[in-house]
Parts: structure tokens; sequence; C-alpha cells
């Protein structure tokens, strides 16, 4: 137990330090007035939005964390499934590979308002745009993983009357673990921008949409408090990858 609170601490302490630091000065630099509070709330007025809104701000935030599960699960479930299949069959990487590229080369702010049109400003739309960017990393991270080969572990495991099948459960997933989480880790944080970015090109909920309409009406504060809820939303979608990654990836 000691061991782990050191660890802990060793891990999170700086951070947390730096992060201390910086909202202390930024609070005593608005209360000198050096920024405008309509212009750089200070984070005691961001506190204050978080409190008095939260029933708001917590129905939008349902509103983006649904769009952002349902579009991360969809990545994983076909980013799996394609890069399963274009590590085991040659003609099908040939064939998709180019395709799963240009995915990512067509700008999201082009794609969107596009994907709006044809499914309208509703849930649907949203998802779509979450895959789209969670679908990339993911896509490659399976590949990668599953193209790593160890030669000496898979005579070993013939010459033991391991079948191709057992082969795969037993070697070949666990080599191809480090670099799915690897993918998996970028796919939940950039899933969180792209439901942003579907909101803020057309919707009528959600924090994204939030922080378009009350930038124009300078409540810089709720901005702010949406960026915080979507801060902490991302790093507790980063930390439940990384605590699975810690529990199924042998060191």
């Amino acid at each position: 137990m000691i061991d782990r609170l050191k660890f802990f601490l060793s891990v999170y302490s700086l951070p947390l330090i730096a992060f201390v630091i910086v909202v202390f000065i930024w609070q005593i630099l608005s209360n000198l007035g050096v920024f405008q509070t309509w212009l750089l709330p200070p984070p005691t007025m961001i506190i204050k939005e978080l409190y008095y809104s939260k029933s708001f701000l917590l129905e939008h935030t349902f509103t983006t964390a649904t769009e952002i599960l349902l579009g991360l699960c969809l990545a994983i479930i076909f980013g799996t499934i394609i890069g399963f299949l274009m590590s085991s069959y040659k003609f099908f990487e040939r064939s998709i590979l180019p395709y799963v590229i240009a995915s990512q080369v067509i700008p999201i702010f082009a794609l969107a308002p596009l994907l709006i049109v044809w499914f309208g400003a509703g849930l649907i739309s949203k998802i779509i745009v979450v895959f789209l960017i969670s679908f990339f990393p993911i896509v490659i991270g399976v590949f990668d993983g599953l193209s790593k080969r160890s030669n000496d572990m898979e005579n070993m495991l013939k010459t033991m009357g391991a079948n191709n099948f057992q082969i795969f459960n037993i070697l070949k997933i666990n080599l191809a673990l480090p670099s799915f989480f690897s993918g998996l880790k970028v796919a939940s944080v950039s899933s969180v921008i792209g439901a942003v970015v579907a909101e803020w090109i057309g919707s009528k909920s959600g924090l994204g949409w939030i922080m378009k309409v009350s930038g124009p009406l300078f409540q810089t504060e709720r901005v702010f408090a949406s960026i915080v809820i979507l801060s902490i939303f991302a790093s507790i979608l980063f930390l439940v990858v990384k605590f699975l990654e810690n529990k199924l990836v042998k060191g």
C-alpha cells in the first residue's frame, strides 16, 4: 500500500503542483485586473458556473457523453474487424488501406456539414463524426499489432501441437495488445474532439453547442466550464483505457 502511494505521488504530484500554481497565478492576475473577466474569467467564476449551472451542464454532458461512447464503441468494433482482416489477408490490406488513410485526409470540418445534411442534426450524424475520428488509430493499432511476429514462439507452440487458432489466441493477441491500446488511447481522446466539432457545426444540445452559443454572448465562464467538463471526461476515458491496458497487457 505504501509503495503504491509513493508511486502515485511520484507520478501525479508534479502535474498536480503545476496545475495548482497555474490556477493560483491565474486567479491573482484576474484579481489585479490584468484580465477582463468577460475575456478570461478567473477560476472562481468558472467554479461558480459549474456549481450554479450544474443541472444545465449535466444535461448537455449526458448528450455529448452518449455521442462519444457510441461512436467510440463502433470505432472499436469495426476498427478491430478491419485491422484483423488487413493483417490476415494481403489483398484486403491493399484494397482497404488507401481508403482508411483517405478517411483521415478529408478535413472533418468539411465533412461534418455534409453528414448533418444527409443524416440530420440529431444523434446519428454526431456518432458518425466521432466514429470517423476514432476509427483510424484503432485500425492501425490492431493492424500493426497483429502484424508482429515471433517465429521462435510460433515454432515452439507448433512443436507442442498447437493449431493456428491456439497460436493466434495465445501468442498473436498478446503481441497485438500493446499496439491496440496505444491506438485506443489516442482514439479515446480524439473522440471527445470529434463530438465537439460535430456539435459546433450543427446541433441543438451538447457541450460543444454550449460553447458555440455562449461565446458570442460573452458568457466565457460557461465556455470554460464546458471545457473543464470535456477535459475531465477525456481524462477519465484515457485512464480507463490505461487501467485496462495495465490489467491485460503482460509486460
